[in-house]
This record gives structure tokens, sequence and C-alpha cells, in this order.
């Protein structure tokens, strides 16, 4: 059954095997991030590391729209300074530390508009699939916001210099085909099949082997954090790699590719 999280505006399910979704549910505000949504992603998250038992986690929200962004219209202008640095700093920057240092894959599935720290969300998650009718979009630029050097660094890693800066010196919204172009997201749907890709691709996500999905994503990660790597990293990740050839996953992948079967992992 659902289960209802920061006062029903995050609804957690479990919608196939090995896969958890979490959908961000707050229609009458555009889906917008606000303290209950981020603080329940935060803590949501460290849940969903059991074991092999959840291997991937999709991400999306409520039709029509993913999320508009930060919650910040209804502060009041009395405590606006305050409250709404207090809202980037800690609740949506602890939801997106956890979204990205989750060990299992993650998948946005981007159903709707896609804005500001909504996109932000995704563009975190490993992989995005998108409604061919979204659209996405940085809007900094047209409300005098300065954008977190976190946060421009995933901007940075996912579509480059060149496109970030087109991004966020524009401010402009771009049709989902332009953000497939430009690698915002990895694959489009149409707008009434969006929920079904994307459990089929976490389905897909999730059958894999789980040594292989923790291990290539920590590595990938690593790589990408330290381009030059120390001694101590080029250890570890010889070691990681290494330590896939003594594993019962392995010899299993191998036979079960062999036998034309479907692997039956076990995680060890």
């Amino acid at each position: 059954m659902p289960e209802e999280l920061a006062s029903g505006k995050l609804i957690l399910d479990e919608p196939a095997e090995a896969v958890a979704r979490l959908r961000i549910a707050n229609p009458e505000k555009r889906n917008a991030l606000d303290h209950e949504i981020l603080d329940g992603i935060a803590e949501t998250l460290p849940r969903l590391d059991r074991g092999i038992e959840i291997r991937c986690v999709l991400i999306t929200g409520t039709p029509p729209v993913f999320s508009a962004g930060y919650d910040i219209g209804s502060i009041p202008d009395q405590s606006f300074e305050r409250d709404a640095e207090a809202l980037v700093a800690h609740p949506f920057h602890a939801a997106i530390e956890k979204i990205a240092s989750h060990p299992w894959p993650t998948i946005a599935a981007i159903n709707g508009h896609c804005l500001g720290g909504g996109l932000e969300l995704a563009v975190t998650c490993d992989l995005r699939i998108c409604a061919a009718g979204a659209r996405l979009g940085m809007p900094p630029a047209k409300l005098g916001l300065v954008y977190g050097h976190t946060g421009l660094r995933r901007f940075l890693d996912v579509v480059g210099l060149a496109r970030t800066k087109e991004l966020f010196l524009t401010g402009r919204n771009y049709e989902a085909a332009r953000a497939a172009e430009i690698g915002l997201v990895h694959e489009l749907a149409a707008d009434d099949d969006l929920e079904g890709h994307a459990l089929d691709l976490a389905t897909e996500v999730a059958g894999n082997a789980p040594i292989s999905m923790r291990g290539n994503k920590h590595a990938i990660e690593l790589l990408n954090a330290h381009p030059m790597l120390s001694e101590q990293h080029e250890q570890a990740l010889v070691a990681l790699r290494e330590s896939c050839f003594a594993s019962d996953d392995f010899r299993e992948g191998i036979r079960a590719f062999a036998e034309k079967r479907k692997p039956n992992w076990t995680g060890r």
C-alpha cells in the first residue's frame, strides 16, 4: 500500500520488484518543494537502502507538473530574507545530497514542467526520462537569484560549461526535445506513456546485478569528483573491481547468460 509522507505531499510505493517510487504530491502549488517535502525526501532515501530489496528509486510528480521548484512564493516579506535562504540552505540541500549519495540508481520521471529547484532535483538523479510535452528551465535570472555553487556544479557535470551558462544567463524554458538535445534528459516518452515507460526503465535497471550497479555508480562518482586520482583512490577502485571476481553474483551472471535465463541475484 502507498505510504503518505510529509502530510500527504509525498507518496511512497513499490510499483515493481526492487523498485521504490517517490511521488511529489503538492498539486495546489504545482508540486513546489516545501520544508515538509524536502525533509521527507531526506528522511526517506536512507530507508530505501535495504540491501538488495530496493535496487532503484524512481522520483516523479503528481500530474500535470513534476515540480515548479522552491516554495518561496508564500513567504511573507518581513521574514523573506531569512526564510527563503533557510529553505535553500538546509532542507533543499539535505534532500539533494541524500539523492546524490544514494548508493542505488535513481531515476527522475519528469511527467510535466520541471523548473528551478525541481530541475536540480531531476539533474541530481542518475537517469532522467521526460514527457514530450514538459518544459524545463532555470529561472534565477528572471528572479534575481544567485544560484548555489553546489547546484551549479551539478549542471556543469551534466551539460557542461556552455550549456550551463545558457541555462542560467538566459533563464529560458526548454521544450523536452531541446532538453534531450543538450543532455538534460536521457529519454523522451509520450505524455500519456511517461509513467509506464519510466517504470519499465526502473524495472530494467533494478534487474541488473546489484554488485555491478552499486560498484559502477560509486566508481563513476569518484572519478567525476576526483579527475586526478590519489594513490588511495586508485587502490580502492582496483580493489572494488577485483572484488567482483570473487562474488557469487558474477558467477551467477555468467551462468545465466550462457543458459539464456534471468539471473537470480543475491548481492553477494
